[in-house]
């Protein structure tokens, strides 16, 4: 009997097949799906912000920068392989469009571009990517395949 595992906004988990992970509410969020595809290892991060400036020990799950990190480390603890790591990536969307401060309407954009120079500094290759665009996703990463679905409300859902 297979767990769904939830992920909480500036949380993040790993899960091993046939146990699947969850996001809800990627606004300009990012949601990192991480896959060893020989042992099965699948990790799930929800970060907010793009870096941790502060260094800021009890929020680093909060930040690009420092999430992924602890993400692979959590992954290879649960046997994972660092060189087989795969990424997907979706959310990061221009949710404040109405808003007339720039850095909060460009903070989607800003998590792209942090969380894809953090798996390049990793050697982690992105091998499916959903982000941008106007629109909130929830994600669901299925240990057994690495498979993500997204869903959203005003889109429907597809796979990547």
């Amino acid at each position: 009997m297979s767990q769904l595992i939830k992920v909480g906004i500036s949380d993040l988990n790993v899960a091993r097949s046939p146990d699947a992970l969850v996001t809800f509410a990627l606004g300009s969020c990012i949601g990192i799906c991480l896959y060893d595809r020989v042992t099965k290892v699948a990790g799930l991060s929800h970060i907010m912000l793009p870096t941790n400036t502060n260094r800021d020990a009890k929020q680093a799950y909060r930040f690009a920068d420092t999430a992924i990190v602890i993400l692979v480390q959590k992954m290879v603890a649960a046997g994972a392989d660092k060189r087989r790591l795969t990424a997907k990536i979706a959310g990061g969307a221009r949710m404040f469009t109405a808003i007339s401060n720039n850095a909060l309407a460009s903070i989607g954009q800003r998590n792209i571009e942090a969380v894809r120079k953090e798996l390049s500094r990793l050697g982690i290759p992105i091998i499916a990517d959903d982000t941008g665009k106007d629109f909130g996703r929830t994600v669901y990463f299925y240990a057994e395949d690495g498979s993500m679905h997204v869903k959203s409300a005003s889109k429907g859902e597809w796979v990547l």
